[in-house]
């Protein structure tokens, strides 16, 4: 059996949300797909950063555009592949009848305005027919589901569950100690400090992170610095704006899209994970953080009520005010600090990118 991936975006070099799902997911599949014959299909400029087994190969599609709707459909004609799994919701035109795509979340239906005109109108078109081209659908998780029932009219039957992992990094022990770190402004980034790691855009509610961070400082005089990692996305002038504006811009560092390491490093060292963000499919960076002992401040809206399972300090993603209360009482009550260290710490046992794989590998395989 002949078994295509699209690895498109799997082997970028800055990886996010759904580009982490990808490369995971693939990575973790090299030894579960035992019986079959598989094709990597790649953009022309990428490389693949693991071994791959004897009966894997890799195709590279030389389409510097349309990749997906005319490179990946062409392949699909002249050399068709038994099942085809995309990893990152956009099935093409040209596809197997056993087709199986995973659908992340529906952001942009629940916040629009943090999606171009363009941006939505695509996303809308290439969800739609992925979900209704697909013999298959994997949702990351059971809000996702509902959201793909409720909203795109989706037969429940076609959908399977299957929750993203997380990168067990055993390199770094919990916290212990008090390391300084330079961001990319030559301004040094010393403990306490409060953190966000993500995409620095207008769903990601950045600059409500920033107006809690004020109001921490002002009601609550913290003694805490605000890490808020990642490259800029869409809706960041608005966020600079506010940067600019606010009275503790020397406290706020952005050290931009960090690697793996420097991520792990900021993990460990922050006495709290702030993730008041309006909408998410899944949420990786939640359980990155509670996998090295640190407590999670994360909305109680989406699919972050499902991964965090009581783990996590969940607050009303528009209300700055609680959730700066919240986090205020997280980081002065130990004892309080202390249990959702330890919830956090069972929370993460329940997810695996092995058994994420493991799932997806059933499907694919599937009769």
């Amino acid at each position: 059996m002949l078994i295509g991936i699209d690895g498109s975006r799997a082997f970028l070099k800055q990886r996010t949300g759904i580009e982490e799902y990808s490369y995971q997911v693939i990575k973790h599949l090299r030894d579960k797909l035992p019986n079959a014959e598989v094709v990597l299909y790649l953009r022309r400029d990428q490389a693949v950063n693991f071994d791959l087994p004897a009966d894997w190969r890799i195709k590279f599609i030389r389409f510097p555009y349309l990749w997906t709707q005319a490179g990946l459909s062409l392949e699909m004609i002249l050399h068709p592949a038994a099942v085809l799994f995309v990893p990152a919701h956009t099935v093409p035109l040209k596809h197997p009848e056993n087709t199986v795509v995973t659908i992340h979340g529906l952001e942009y239906e629940f916040c629009p305005e943090a999606y171009s005109f363009w941006a939505k109108k695509y996303m809308r078109w290439s969800i739609k027919n992925s979900c209704r081209w697909a013999k298959t659908i994997i949702s990351v998780s059971e809000n996702t589901k509902k959201d793909l029932i409720k909203l795109y009219g989706v037969p429940e039957e076609k959908i399977r569950v299957i929750h993203e992992g997380y990168d067990r990094n055993f390199q770094f022990p919990p916290p212990a100690g008090g390391s300084n770190f330079q961001s990319n402004h030559n301004d040094k980034i010393s403990k306490p400090y409060l953190l966000f790691v993500g995409r620095l855009e207008e769903r990601k509610n950045i600059a409500g992170i920033i107006r809690t961070f004020e109001i921490l400082k002002e009601k609550y005089q913290i003694p805490h610095q605000l890490v808020l990692a990642g490259k800029p996305g869409f809706g960041y002038e608005k966020i600079n704006q506010k940067l600019q504006t606010t009275n503790y811009k020397k406290d706020i560092f952005l050290p931009g899209f960090v690697t793996d390491e420097k991520k792990w490093e900021l993990l460990k060292n922050a006495d709290a994970f702030l993730f008041p963000t309006f909408y998410e499919g899944f949420g990786i960076p939640v359980l990155e953080a509670q996998s090295v002992g640190v407590p999670v401040v994360a909305s109680s809206n989406s699919s972050l009520e499902e991964v965090c399972d009581h783990s996590a300090v969940m607050v009303d993603p528009n209300e700055p005010e609680e959730i700066a209360e919240r986090t205020n009482v997280l980081l002065s009550d130990k004892f309080y600090q202390n249990d959702i260290i330890k919830r956090g710490y069972e929370n993460v046992k329940r997810f695996s990118w092995e058994k994420c794989a493991q799932e997806v590998a059933e499907i694919l395989t599937e009769k």
